[in-house]
């Protein structure tokens, strides 16, 4: 007989090590080349765009913390949704965290994790044979990255169905694996780059310049925020593991907001090692693989590609801790397709396989359409495509404004710096972000040249998939009541 209730089995050090192994490990080496090519190279706005990026981050993250001390059920966000504005509300954010948010981001993290691991490989074996050359970007979808993307999904998803704790133990490992290569670089990159002459300048009058234009061809600051946005989300994901976590209401707010502060502090120290390391116009070419090899040499710097995989694979794993558990989130409240399969949990797991199941077949769909529409030399979905890698954490900041507002009228018993203040900054932090993504993703169709002069609109594009995915939920919601009193209450 199935048992349908998790167990406390993850302790501080896990919820810590979840926090900054789901952020830390792919976005910072992702997206700091992206940073790079959109700031044409100028550190000044990259180190701003961090800072912003990071301020954006840890106003959200204080905000939770406050969410995360009064009310916990079964997985983190939804259970804040449904005890602050309500449980339609509630139910439509499970379903976008079930079926967008978290399975999107996994898909690109499964795809980091192949690159990273093909280019250690061709970086130790030059006469390794790719189907598509590596000098032609075979590293980035060829056929042999494409199936390795496929195989870390299947194996992320075993580790964590088959034996949770284990799974626990591999995020705290890999998260102080990941550290390493980035404190190394971070420390004696910034040194290398002063005894070297090769860091990027700073441009204050460049910076200025961005920020007063904004809009347009001049949206730099706009571009490069909204870049970090990849690289500093995730940490939502910590929280679906509320139910499971030993004493809660107490860790996990201190699990995020020490997870934050060291995020922010080795990003930006990191990316200041990177713009030591290399010049400008090799990192812009080949990210930040370049600067590890001039800074330790093609021998240590090669080992350290292979740390960047592994804490690929980390935060891959974390990622798939949370989305395991996203459909059970749903079945829990009796909502979203078969709830009497998707809340069962194995006896000798205790862990919902059915609800993981799920998850890893939506997310290798996501995958196929974010090689289709990012990564193929020619798109498989024509205009119809968007970036699935930021838009939908875009769309998440949106969904949790009107949570903090239903905080603020709901939390009389609290001190007014953390009913007002808190959450008021964490609204104008999304909007904030909100914003700049509007600008840096075209907000109004524009002609493309490779289009030949076409109109695309990639975040209209991106709302109308969404809006279609959101609509089929309305068939599987089953007697919802608007009520939130002591619904996701200890």
């Amino acid at each position: 007989m199935e048992n349908n209730t998790l167990q406390k089995k993850y302790g501080l050090m896990t919820a810590i090590c979840m926090v900054v192994g789901i952020v830390i490990g792919s976005g910072v080496f992702f997206k700091a080349q992206n940073i790079l090519v959109t700031t044409h190279g100028n550190m000044t706005i990259g180190i701003v765009a961090w800072l912003i990026g990071g301020a954006i981050m840890l106003f959200n993250i204080l905000a939770f913390a406050q969410l995360a001390q009064k009310y916990s059920k079964v997985n983190g966000l939804t259970d804040y949704a449904e005890a602050t504005v309500g449980s339609r509300y509630s139910y439509f954010v499970g379903w976008f965290m079930a079926f967008i948010y978290a399975l999107t981001i996994s898909s690109i993290l499964a795809w980091l994790t192949a690159r990273y691991t093909i280019t250690f490989i061709c970086s130790v074996n030059p006469d390794f044979a790719l189907h598509i050359a590596a000098e032609n970007s075979g590293a980035v979808f060829g056929p042999e990255t494409m199936a390795l993307t496929g195989l870390f999904l299947c194996l992320s998803f075993a580790v964590n169905a088959l034996s949770p704790k284990l799974a626990g133990k591999l995020q705290v490992s890999t998260t102080v694996i990941k550290l390493i290569p980035l404190l190394l670089m971070a420390v004696i990159g910034t040194i290398y780059g002063v005894t070297h002459a090769s860091a990027v300048q700073p441009d204050v009058s460049v910076l200025a310049h961005n920020f007063a234009v904004g809009a347009g061809e001049n949206n730099t600051i706009f571009s490069a925020v909204v870049a970090t946005a990849f690289a500093y989300e995730g940490w939502i994901m910590a929280t679906s593991i509320n139910a499971e976590l030993k004493n809660a209401k107490r860790n996990l707010p201190i699990a995020l907001i020490v997870g934050a502060v060291i995020i922010v502090a080795v990003y930006v120290l990191y990316f200041i090692g990177v713009a030591g390391g290399a010049g400008v116009e090799e990192l812009q070419k080949d990210g930040a693989t370049v600067a590890f090899v001039h800074v330790f040499g093609p021998v240590v710097g090669n080992i350290l590609n292979l740390f960047v995989a592994v804490s690929c694979f980390g935060t891959l794993n974390g990622l798939m801790l949370g989305c395991t558990r996203s459909m059970y989130a749903l079945a829990a409240r009796g909502n979203g397709p078969s709830p009497h399969v998707f809340t069962q949990v194995d006896n000798a797991t205790n862990m919902p396989t059915n609800s993981g199941v799920a998850a890893l077949l939506i997310t290798a769909l996501w995958a196929v359409y974010f090689y289709g529409a990012s990564l193929a030399p020619k798109s498989w979905f024509g205009l119809f495509s968007f970036d699935t890698s930021e838009l939908p954490i875009i769309t998440l900041y949106a969904m949790y404004i009107p949570i903090y507002i239903a905080f603020m009228k709901k939390a009389k018993d609290l001190h007014p710096f953390k009913r007002f203040v808190l959450p008021a900054l964490a609204i104008i932090s999304s909007a904030v972000i909100i914003f700049f993504a509007v600008y840096a993703h075209g907000y109004t169709p524009y002609i493309t040249a490779k289009a030949n002069g076409t109109f695309s609109c990639p975040v209209l594009f991106y709302l109308i998939t969404f809006a279609v995915i959101m609509f089929l939920s309305i068939f599987f919601a089953k007697g919802l009541k608007n009520k939130t009193e002591g619904s996701a209450r200890e």
